[in-house]
């Protein structure tokens, strides 16, 4: 078993907030190292530190990482580099669509979270950007609420993070 075979194994892990997501597209697995041949630590970066699936996360690692035949398994959580939403892989951002979240955009060296970079949120139904945002504040800290006014949906999206 080679690392590269892990981590596509990995990506049957979905994320269990956004299950059309895998922990690999949403940039939480950030390291995957072989320390023998029955022996694998998997390091992940959460989204948020306070994030409520992290042990969610953990255990399903563990279980895919031993369901292709690793004996020992060990997860470790890393909050040395923050995770950004541009760790997301554009086989993510598809995902996020498909979920029906507008995914989030993409920045360089750092991201102020004014509402001119909410306010431009395509619609993730039709790709309208006739959208309005409602609210900065979603079910979860990382989305924002908006409505389109070309098909007339309400939506979510990941805010830049």
């Amino acid at each position: 078993m080679t690392v590269p075979q892990i981590i596509e194994h990995l990506h049957s892990v979905k994320d269990p907030e956004i299950p059309t997501i895998s922990v690999v597209d949403m940039g939480i697995v950030s390291k995957v190292e072989m320390q023998s041949l029955d022996r694998v630590v998997v390091t992940i970066t959460p989204t948020f530190v306070g994030c409520p699936a992290l042990e969610v996360m953990k255990r399903n690692i563990e279980h895919a990482v031993m369901g292709i035949g690793i004996k020992y398994v060990d997860v470790i959580v890393s909050y040395d580099i923050p995770w950004s939403s541009n760790r997301i892989t554009e086989q993510g951002r598809a995902a996020l669509l498909k979920h029906g979240l507008a995914p989030p955009v993409r920045y360089d060296d750092t991201v102020e979270l004014q509402l001119d970079v909410l306010n431009e949120t395509p619609c993730p139904f039709c790709g309208s950007m006739k959208t309005i945002l409602k609210s900065p504040f979603g079910p979860a800290l990382c989305r924002s609420l908006h409505y389109c006014n070309n098909c007339l949906q309400a939506f979510e999206s990941f805010k830049p993070v």
